[in-house]
């Protein structure tokens, strides 16, 4: 039997990555490779120190600096991933789960896959059952967010597909009418693929907005409503403090993770209804479309990554890809821990008969 590399227990091995973490608390992730070293200005260890070890082992450097080896998580796997795009960090992927209620099974449709954070939350809430469809317009982030994606799975998922494309084009030819149960919308005009989105969701689906900037909340906003086809939107934030717990020392944390993007979520209508209108009190929001295209630019332009940094990227995320994909059975495994274990007893009572010398 293989094991799966999206399993979280078991011996390091060779392909896994690894998050060391020194004695002030800094974190460093490798990926495991023959005849490999981590290097830091404290000292260097060997990847075949950390071979066969148990997840959760110290280890020394050949200067005696301990470090503690762990599997990452998932959330400490998207922050040290290759990048090709800005990701969407944890705190907020959390809420995109949970507002947009992914369930197990669900058939959802992401569009800006960026380098494949938020696709591996997906893949994770849908289950083996669900079905997620991917869309990306620029061929580079999705060979990275692909590199990623098979570098925690160790292979491809099967229920994940990734069509280059514009969302309003490409949509309508991949997904039936009332389709779909969910779509998550990365990108920078969302308001400009309603019409296809509205085509495939089925009725009381979920569509939501991950947007950074006050002006494209109130332009997705005003689009939604003016569809005549969703529930009234529903837009937040959300920032994350952490707190100081030492003794009697107990305080919030002088940094946080304040405002990285907005989330706004709306349901789609049966069709034919008609939502009942709802009592405001008199507000200035009368506004002309005029008025729109300068609170909003239609032309908002594209984040530039530059060339070399992107096929920089493309170039480690299909590295660790590689290294993922192979498969290494329960018996290997525990060969490979067994040489391990005898290399490091080796190493350290060479270490000791050298101090002692």
């Amino acid at each position: 039997m293989t094991a799966s590399r999206g399993e979280t227990s078991g011996p390091f091995r060779i392909g896994d990555r690894v998050q060391l973490t020194g004695p002030k608390g800094r974190l460093h992730t490798v990926t495991l490779e023959p005849g490999k070293e981590f290097h830091s200005h404290k000292g260097t260890i060997a990847h075949e120190a950390l071979i066969g070890l148990p997840d959760g082992s110290v280890v020394e450097n050949q200067a005696g600096v301990e470090y503690l080896a762990l599997r990452p998580l998932l959330k400490d796997f998207v922050m040290s991933m290759p990048r090709g795009a800005a990701i969407v960090y944890p705190k907020d992927a959390a809420q995109i789960i949970a507002q947009a209620d992914i369930f197990p099974g669900a058939t959802v449709v992401e569009a800006g896959v960026g380098s494949g954070a938020l696709s591996l939350w997906l893949l994770r809430a849908i289950g083996h059952d669900g079905r997620l469809m991917s869309f990306e317009r620029r061929d580079e982030f999705a060979d990275v967010a692909r590199g990623n994606v098979e570098t925690f799975h160790g292979s491809l998922p099967e229920n994940w597909s990734i069509t280059l494309g514009d969302l309003a084009d490409a949509l309508p030819e991949t997904a039936d009418e009332a389709s779909v149960d969910r779509v998550v919308l990365d990108m920078l005009a969302p308001w400009e693929v309603l019409p296809a989105v509205t085509d495939a969701l089925k009725p009381g689906g979920v569509v939501l907005c991950y947007i950074a900037t006050v002006t494209q909340l109130s332009r997705v906003a005003e689009a939604i409503r003016a569809t005549g086809a969703y529930t009234e939107p529903d837009a937040h934030e959300t920032m994350v403090r952490g707190w100081h717990v030492e003794g009697l020392a107990v305080r919030p944390d002088h940094r946080m993770i304040a405002h990285t993007g907005f989330l706004l979520t709306a349901r789609k209508l049966a069709p034919g209804t008609i939502l009942p209108e709802l009592k405001r009190r008199p507000s200035k929001t009368d506004f002309s479309d005029e008025d729109v295209e300068l609170w909003t630019p239609g032309a908002l332009g594209d984040r530039n990554v530059s060339d070399k940094s992107l096929r920089k990227r493309v170039r480690e995320a299909g590295k660790s890809a590689t290294l993922a994909r192979e498969p290494i059975s329960e018996a290997s495994a525990e060969a490979t821990a067994d040489v391990s274990s005898d290399d490091a007893a080796t190493d350290a009572r060479d270490e000791r008969s050298g101090e002692a010398g």
